[in-house]
């Protein structure tokens, strides 16, 4: 493939292909760490426990800023990332201790 702009476009639809697949891969990983993150809810609140746990946030924040450095990605964006993440999995704690 000589043409630059057919090579362009090939290239291009093959990064697509793989953003899609990544973009599946993340959903089904974020759909299966909020099943083991609900049914740690469940077990905080069978169990009258709080709903967020400060020093375990604190060092899942640390491990993830680690491993975006290593991964050669923002780590502000991955604190933010997982921040947001944090904040979902208490929010669906405090809803179970309802």
């Amino acid at each position: 493939m000589s043409d630059p702009v057919a090579r362009a476009a090939a290239l291009l639809k093959e990064h697509r292909q793989s953003i899609d697949r990544l973009d599946a891969i993340l959903v089904y990983t974020l759909g299966e760490r909020f099943k083991h993150t609900q049914a740690v809810g469940k077990l905080k609140a069978e169990h009258d426990l709080p709903p967020s746990d400060p020093t375990r946030e604190a060092a899942q924040i640390a491990r993830l800023e680690d491993l975006a450095k290593q991964a050669d990605l923002d780590p502000e964006f991955a604190k933010a990332f997982l921040n947001f993440i944090i904040q979902e999995v208490i929010h669906h704690h405090e809803k179970h201790q309802s």
